[in-house]
């Protein structure tokens, strides 16, 4: 397959890497009616459990033991309403699970001996692009899985963030978001996988000088995102001391200091403030754009080398 083609596949979503086999509104088959692991309808066969193995590239890690039971005590009420997608491995004789690994292990817990399952043969690298794509689309992954995902696809298959938005049907500034917050340290990243805050809260504080304790602040205070914005933008400018000038307020400025600041902000177009005390002072300029810090910068280099 090539580039293009895979792309163009990969962008139509699960249905397409799935193949032509739609299974939605699939009800189990009559076991009686269907000999084990022989086919049925749909090109749906009945697999005994114990010949089937989970994937261990499976991107979703965390399978909490409440939503298992809740869906074994359903399965055993109803049956495995969707039935899973695998491969066959070692010749054959075995599987492998590529999407339904949380409902072979309610199986299990409703102590089902086979499930329906959909039999592919598909490569690691189509393996992998299924469970991923499959699992995002049922919102089944935690942030931090969501993100580790998307870049999976794109560093590992050379996919573009267009590629994956369209396939998983998100925004591609919502893939690009959620990849920024794999730059977060570590300890963070495991409260956001926990659920202890949400991406909002990862988002806000992602570019903060100290993540990691403006996180802890947030668990500890719950706080909303709103408030953990505003954390975020106190860490990043934190109020300049008072600096003093014999006995003075800095905000008492005399002529010449305002002068002087009238004069530099004329020549750079930007808003300037001197605060001049007895060891010293310091000179702000203000900028709302990059151009206009570049701007800045270009002057100084050019200045230097006269």
């Amino acid at each position: 397959m090539s580039a293009s083609e895979k792309n163009k596949r990969l962008g139509r979503g699960l249905s397409a890497l799935l193949g032509e086999t739609d299974t939605e509104g699939y009800s189990a088959p009559d076991v009686e009616a269907a000999p084990a692991s022989g086919p049925s309808r749909d090109g749906v066969r009945m697999i005994p459990i114990e010949l089937i193995a989970p994937n261990p590239d499976q991107p979703r890690k965390t399978i909490t033991e409440p939503e298992l039971n809740a869906l074994a005590e359903s399965i055993a009420d109803k049956g495995i309403v969707q039935p899973i997608l695998v491969r066959p491995v070692d010749g054959g004789d075995r599987f492998q699970i590529v999407a339904g690994e949380r409902r072979w292990r309610a199986a299990q817990r409703a102590r089902l001996h086979e499930v329906p399952a959909l039999v592919r043969e598909l490569t690691d690298r189509e393996t992998l692009e299924i469970g991923i794509v499959e699992n995002v689309q049922r919102a089944d992954l935690n942030p931090v899985e969501e993100a580790q995902a998307y870049r999976q696809l794109i560093d590992r298959f050379g996919h573009t963030q267009e590629d994956v938005a369209h396939a998983v049907s998100k925004s591609r500034s919502h893939v690009a978001n959620m990849m920024r917050l794999l730059a977060l340290p570590n300890p963070v990243l495991a409260h956001l996988a926990s659920g202890q805050i949400s991406a909002g809260h990862a988002r806000a504080i992602a570019n903060a000088p100290d993540p990691e304790a403006l996180c802890e602040q947030i668990i500890a205070r719950g706080l909303s995102v709103r408030d953990a914005e505003k954390l975020a933008r106190d860490a990043q400018n934190p109020p300049a001391p008072e600096i003093k000038t014999g006995g003075r307020e800095a905000g008492s400025k005399d002529a010449d200091t305002r002068a002087l600041e009238a004069d530099i902000t004329a020549r750079l177009g930007l808003a300037v403030e001197i605060k001049h005390g007895n060891k010293g002072g310091e000179l702000r300029v203000q900028y709302k754009t990059l151009e206009q810090l570049d701007d800045v910068c270009r002057r100084l280099s050019a200045d230097g080398g006269r």
